[in-house]
């Protein structure tokens, strides 16, 4: 019996031989190349993958993990757009700036003058909402100003990155070592947070993602500087690292959260970076641990799950959803 071919259609698309046979895929866990063939959008997209314990057969490939892959894929890309149009305007803003008639928003995509305290609120939310890191210096307690940000709502925007994942590290002057305000803080926070102390800090500064930072811009704190220039942003975090390594551990240990289903947010962090296919050495160095640690997570995350070989810990990690509740 002769297969109809293949019919012609855009990458993004999947059609109904390919949905019937990722179906009978799910069921029987695997399909022979010969059926493969016959919907090769299953493997353009990524629903299938060759077994590793079979060959000449494909096996299915959770369609959690191939949207997420997907999506990912289509982000870096309009990331790849926006530095584009960073680069194009850091070569051209010179040639503005040599003209007789100067434009003053040749520089905003860098620098960015807030002149409120609602407006540099707003644009820190705006920074952490989708961050996974953030670097701070505090060099005092927070406090509440009129028409200010206040404890509640700066713990429960830190409290969601660290939900997400991400981790925190802040840089506190040995003076507020035991202020109650800073001790309350951290005691309220569950997560990868971390804070150390100097006998002496800079001015307040606050890193998101190492791509964008924010210092102040007067004295008294009502006016702050958003700044995006890469190189700018990347001497400040290097600044940063140097210090803390200078500094002493104040809560040195990070806090998990609850994790009722056995995994904590720093297992997700690491699980969806194994779906992704990067190595433990890779997965330290992103989540900022020793490659030990690293292994003792996976280990600990394959014994939650069951999972026998590394290839199939990252199968039972889409199927389980693990990924999506940590969202």
């Amino acid at each position: 019996m002769t297969s109809m071919p293949h019919p012609v259609h855009g990458m993004e698309e999947l059609c109904a031989t390919g949905r019937e046979l990722y179906q009978r895929a799910l069921h029987e866990d695997s399909l022979s190349s010969q059926e493969v063939e016959h919907a090769t959008c299953l493997t353009d997209l990524g629903l299938l993958q060759p077994s590793v314990e079979a060959p000449g057969t494909w096996t299915p490939v959770a369609p959690q993990i191939v949207l997420r892959r997907l999506l990912r894929a289509s982000a870096e890309g309009i990331a790849d757009e926006r530095r584009r149009e960073q680069r194009l305007v850091e070569a051209v803003a010179p040639l503005l700036t040599a003209t007789e008639h100067k434009d003053a928003a040749s520089t905003t995509s860098a620098l960015t003058l807030h002149t409120s305290l609602e407006r540099i609120n707003r644009a820190i939310d705006e920074a952490v909402t989708d961050a996974s890191e953030i670097l701070a210096i505090q060099p005092r307690a927070r406090s509440t100003h009129s028409g200010g940000v206040t404890d509640e709502s700066a713990l429960r925007r830190d409290q969601a990155l660290l939900d997400r994942g991400g981790r925190i590290r802040a840089l506190y002057p040995h003076t507020l070592r035991h202020a109650p305000k800073v001790a309350a803080r951290y005691e309220q926070l569950r997560g990868d947070v971390q804070a150390r102390t100097l006998d002496e800090v800079t001015d307040r500064l606050l890193v998101c993602d190492r791509r964008v930072a924010f210092i102040p811009a007067r004295a008294d704190r009502t006016t702050a500087l958003e700044i995006r220039h890469p190189a700018i942003v990347t001497f400040l975090a290097t600044t940063f690292e140097r210090l803390w390594r200078l500094a002493t551990p104040m809560f040195p240990q990070a806090v998990q959260p609850p994790s009722p289903d056995g995994i904590t947010a720093r297992q997700r962090a690491i699980a969806e970076l194994l779906v992704e296919g990067h190595t433990d050495t890779a997965i330290a160095e992103r989540l900022g641990m020793n490659v030990r640690t690293a292994r003792v997570h996976i280990a600990k995350l394959a014994a939650t799950l069951g999972s026998q070989s590394r290839a199939q810990l990252g199968y039972l990690i889409g199927r389980s959803g693990i990924l999506d509740r940590g969202r």
